[in-house]
């Protein structure tokens, strides 16, 4: 008994040793996600709603692999799912999702601690509601070191120096003692990034991660992840709306509609030989990929509808003090679109309040309609403030959650005392219809809409005293590439039918091209070129322009907007 105990001792060791080699082998040659027919609910007052329906994708290790669809299509529930962000009122009532050969169980908080973060990197889309507010930038990077203990405090420090320039923020030792609201929304975007790239994790997933990005800063941040990739074969499951980077750096596109799984394969042969209907749709949609001809070069009127000069602005920051605005001029027709477009932090957005009064400048002015903006003071200010509007980037944001779409549109009548209840109601209508969206919507909360709905609601409130001016900032940006065509065919119809103009803020250069008649490049506060959109895009003069329209995604693929057929380059 003893001898064959001890002579069958090694064999059985071996054979442990043996088929815990091949367990480790085909651990490590297997997928490192795997999520199968995945089925997720969502609870609602009305009933469960489906969110995902037996939803399945394989990301391999050092593999790009990017979801697309609508808004609603399920492509943040997949990704959420797979490190337990879902929220309360999830329920997964099917399926199951693999990590690195070992199930992943979606209530395990314990274990999903251990994943989060250290071995999955993630990276929310809205910077504005994922960073603490009262702690500097520096030390919200280096927590994620110092949380799943990979250094100690003043090596986190100087590691997190180091992830704040790779991600491309300029002069990381300032940006670190800053706090998130002295940053714009793509330097701390970028924060973001650096945050899930801090641990070296084995998956990034990446939700719009270059959504608030310009051009130049996004193919910094994505060339970045694509050099993680190459040296340690990291993985990365991209959300995007935008079909020209999920060309130009996904291996594979996962293609959803309605929680569906409706296309999947190799990303050239989905964008060349696209199967389904819908992923064919979504492609024509696409500005970068279906790219419309300029608009004709107008000419200047003799008296623009807007005009600044010389605009300066200093900001104090904890810091130091940052100059925002340098020497700004430009001017803007009535029935204009005039872009303006740069890096985030180049001054944009703080030009366009400048011109709006509200912020003031440090110096120069602002003429409106011929009246002198920047001495014009209460009464006189609120007067000419009826004739401009702005249209945010994030309308669920910029919407009062509380109010139905008729009391959000009719807000401004009320302010300005326009009519009284009928006539209000009236105009309401009336403008729901100017922004294609149905009668009985005005019952509707902004949680009950859609993005691109939400979107059109605030530009019917835009619209509601007949301004004259809309200053619309960034305002697809969200939006994924079907609804954003939507909503840049409505501006084109809105401002033919009422000769609007439009100050344009946007890092979207294909979207830039669709819709405006002259840009204006802005770095570091100053305007370093501007000109006719065609002008600007054929023959750039700076070298920064060129920069910007170099660093467009090229995936080679362009389809045909008028049938939809693919055409490569």
């Amino acid at each position: 008994m003893s001898e064959q105990s001890n002579g069958a001792g090694p064999s059985v060791n071996g054979s442990d040793r043996t088929e815990s080699a091949q367990a480790e082998n085909e651990r490590t040659a297997g997928p490192l996600l795997r999520v199968t027919d995945l089925r997720i609910t969502y609870r609602s007052g009305g009933g469960p709603v489906t969110a995902l329906r037996s939803a399945s994708i394989e990301v391999a290790r050092g593999e790009v692999v990017a979801l697309v669809g609508e808004s609603g299509s399920g492509k943040s529930t997949l990704a959420h799912s797979v490190i337990g962000l879902l929220g309360d009122t999830a329920e997964v009532v099917s399926g199951t999702i693999e990590f690195d050969g070992e199930k992943v169980d979606p209530t395990d908080e314990k274990s999903l601690r251990r994943l989060r973060g250290a071995r999955i990197g993630f990276v929310p889309q809205d910077p504005g509601l994922s960073l603490n507010p009262v702690l500097r930038v520096g030390d919200q990077v280096a927590e994620a070191l110092l949380v799943h203990k990979l250094a100690e405090r003043r090596g986190a420090k100087l590691q997190a120096l180091d992830l704040l320039e790779e991600v491309g923020l300029d002069n990381p030792e300032m940006r670190a003692r800053q706090y998130p609201h002295e940053l714009s929304g793509g330097q701390r975007q970028r924060v973001l990034i650096a945050i899930a790239l801090a641990c070296g994790p084995e998956l990034i997933i990446a939700d719009e991660p270059t959504s608030a990005l310009d051009a130049t800063v996004a193919r910094q941040v994505l060339d970045r992840l694509a050099e993680r990739i190459a040296a340690r074969g990291t993985a990365v499951l991209l959300i995007t709306h935008d079909l020209a980077v999920a060309a130009e750096r996904a291996d594979r596109l996962v293609v959803l509609e309605q929680g569906e799984v409706v296309e999947a394969g190799p990303a050239a042969q989905v964008l060349t030989r696209p199967a389904a209907p819908y992923t064919r749709r979504l492609l024509a949609a696409s500005p970068a990929l279906a790219p419309t001809e300029f608009r004709p070069i107008r000419p200047r009127a003799e008296v623009p509808l807007l005009s600044v000069h010389a605009l300066h602005k200093r900001f104090h920051a904890s810091a130091g003090d940052i100059t925002a605005v340098d020497d700004v001029e430009f001017t803007l027709d009535r029935g204009e679109t005039l872009a303006l477009v740069g890096e985030s932090g180049s001054g944009k957005s703080t030009t366009a309040r400048i011109a709006l009064r509200l912020t003031d400048a440090d110096s120069g002015t602002v003429t409106f309609d011929g009246h002198d903006l920047t001495s014009a003071r209460r009464n006189r200010l609120r007067l000419l403030r009826k004739q401009f509007q702005v249209v945010y980037q994030n309308p669920y944001s910029s919407l009062d959650p509380r109010w139905e779409v008729s009391d959000i549109i009719a807000e401004p009548l009320r302010a300005y005392g326009v009519g009284d209840r009928a006539g209000r109601t009236a105009r309401v209508a009336e403008l729901l219809d100017q922004v294609a969206l149905p009668a009985d919507f005005t019952k509707r909360r902004p949680a009950e809409l859609s993005g691109g709905q939400r979107q059109r609601v605030a530009i019917a409130r835009a619209l509601a005293l007949r301004p004259d001016l809309l200053v619309l900032d960034e305002p697809v940006s969200a939006l994924d590439a079907s609804v954003q065509a939507q909503i840049l065919d409505l501006l084109d119809g809105l401002q033919s039918e009422l000769a609007l103009g439009y100050l344009f803020i946007s890092h979207d250069l294909a979207v830039v091209r669709r819709i405006s008649d002259r840009v204006a490049v802005m770095r570091h506060g100053r305007i370093v070129e501007t000109g006719p959109t065609a002008t600007l895009f054929t023959d750039p003069q700076h070298q920064y322009t060129k920069e910007l329209l170099a660093a467009i995604p090229a995936p080679g693929i362009r389809i045909d907007p008028l049938d939809g057929k693919d055409l490569t380059r």
